[in-house]
């Protein structure tokens, strides 16, 4: 095999909360994510010539050791010792910038991709606790699905999927640094958090109105106050019949969710004609096609608590 191409679908956040603070920095979360059907292509070439070369068309986007892609690879191609060249081209189609994990997906597809390609026989934990050490949102990534994600993002427990609904997804002209806001989250005060686990019983029971009703993001408290917006994209999605509306990540990107197709369309229309977001889309939820079964999923010792280790 010569070539491979791998998928990278993005996220949204059904819910996000934020503990606490660490004394490492980093923050301790609690959050369901979900797959969406935007997705970019990542294209992985084995080359003659030792390196990494990577391709990234019209995005503005390093091509550098800083992109996360070229991280990922570095990483596997050292780790296994690969002394062949690779050359990757990165179709973007994900939003930059966006709450939306589209780097992080891309180095997930990478590590995915490298393991085709060269045959190396990582389990899925093996290529999460490798991902873990440059992003913490590749864990998820390089599984995808509906989970509940704890500690900085890699403790993960699959969950089932939601019921089938339609997503009005938008971003704004704006891009938000996700340093910026967990910079200026105050985790100790917050005086709100999101009913977490209650969602978690709502997908169980598959309950779209006990998910709906449920949606919440601690990171708004940030992000949308120095965005206004982000609370008026969400107030007009709501306005145009989705079930609620809320900012994904750390931002700017708003997602609605809507019971029926032609009504995520018709406030599709109403957005574009509003010209109050730079990118939108109507989309689903979405189980990748590379997603193991879900007593696979969980085999490894990767995203076990440690209690239970």
């Amino acid at each position: 095999m010569k070539q491979i191409s791998e998928k990278a679908y993005a996220k949204i956040n059904l819910s996000l909360d934020v503990i606490r603070r660490r004394p490492d920095g980093y923050h301790e979360v609690k959050m369901i994510m979900q797959t969406v059907g935007i997705c970019d292509t990542i294209t992985i070439s084995k080359t003659d010539d030792k390196g990494i070369f990577l391709k990234v068309g019209d995005a503005p986007l390093p091509c550098d050791k800083s992109n996360l892609v070229y991280k990922a690879a570095e990483m596997v191609m050292q780790q296994f010792d690969i002394r062949e060249g690779v050359e990757i081209t990165l179709d973007k189609n994900i939003p930059i910038a966006a709450g939306m994990a589209g780097g992080s997906s891309d180095a997930a597809a990478v590590f995915r991709g490298m393991n085709r390609l060269f045959e190396l026989g990582m389990s899925l934990p093996e290529m999460q606790k490798m991902g873990v050490k440059i992003g913490a949102d590749i864990p998820y990534c390089v599984m995808g699905g509906t989970a509940l994600s704890e500690g900085i993002g890699e403790i993960l427990s699959p969950l089932l999927a939601p019921p089938k609904a339609y997503l009005l997804i938008a971003k704004p002209d704006i891009d938000v640094s996700t340093k910026f806001v967990y910079e200026n989250l105050h985790a100790d005060t917050l005086s709100y958090h999101p009913d977490v686990d209650g969602m978690v019983q709502a997908l169980e029971s598959g309950d779209l109105k006990g998910i709906t009703d449920r949606m919440g993001n601690v990171l708004e408290t940030v992000t949308e106050k120095a965005y206004p917006v982000i609370g008026e994209i969400k107030k007009l999605m709501k306005a145009e019949g989705a079930e609620n509306a809320l900012m994904s990540g750390s931002g700017p990107t708003v997602f609605g969710i809507y019971r029926k197709k032609d009504t995520a369309e018709k406030a599709c229309a109403v957005l574009q004609k509003q010209k109050i977001a730079k990118q939108i889309f109507v989309t689903e939820f979405v189980l990748p096609e590379y997603t193991p079964e879900v007593n696979e999923i969980m085999s490894g010792e990767f995203g076990k608590k440690e209690e239970e280790a």
